[in-house]
């Protein structure tokens, strides 16, 4: 990734706390969702991991495969289940793995992660050029901004919710455990931010 380092740390930041929480309250969703809730929890420590500044954690030649392997696998777990937003999510994770093997113009892997200093025959330091189709960036980047535009007006609290007024616990009244999964749309919105900042600064 391409990111200044505090840019980076706060994706670390981001993802891992979307994640945590996510895994945190995935008890108090229906059992229905619950499966879900814990898949986009482990994803965005994924996210998070995937974050952290070359600079200040130089990653394994390969962490590149590793993370391949592991969102590869989400993909296919969630397109069995036909959860296709997280099939993309994932599979934009293994797209981003890649370009790290292959950035830009590239004709192998570069055992390096894109964007990170390496060295040429000389032993001068280098950087390698940002990774990625950019067509497909591009796509990815589209889908994510209408994601995270309509997931966020879908939290806009309506009318009928706000004549309601608070329950114990502070949800709604009659909302049924509303709060809870209100929070996880919440994360999901955060989730969507940081894959867009990710995929920018690839």
């Amino acid at each position: 990734m391409h990111a200044p380092p505090l840019v980076g740390w706060l994706l670390v930041l981001l993802c891992a706390g979307a994640g945590a929480y996510c895994l945190a309250r995935a008890g108090g969703v229906p059992a229905a969702q619950r499966t879900v809730a814990r898949g986009e929890g482990v994803m965005a420590l994924g996210m998070a991991a995937m974050a952290v500044p070359a600079s200040a954690v130089a990653p394994p030649p390969w962490s590149p495969w590793l993370f391949t392997v592991v969102f590869g696998a989400a993909a296919g777990a969630a397109l069995v289940r036909r959860h296709l937003h997280h099939a993309v999510g994932a599979l934009a994770m293994v797209y981003m793995a890649l370009a790290m093997v292959w950035p830009a113009g590239a004709t192998g892997p570069t055992g390096a992660m894109s964007g990170m200093a390496g060295t040429d025959h000389l032993g001068a330091m280098t950087h390698s050029a940002p990774g990625g189709v950019p067509l497909l960036t591009v796509l990815l980047l589209a889908y994510y901004t209408v994601y995270v535009i309509g997931a966020g007006i879908r939290l806009v609290p309506t009318a009928g919710a706000v004549a309601d007024g608070p329950a114990v616990g502070g949800a709604p009244a009659g909302a049924g455990g509303t709060g809870t999964a209100d929070v996880l749309r919440a994360c999901r919105v955060a989730m969507g931010i940081g894959m867009l900042a990710m995929l920018l600064t690839m």
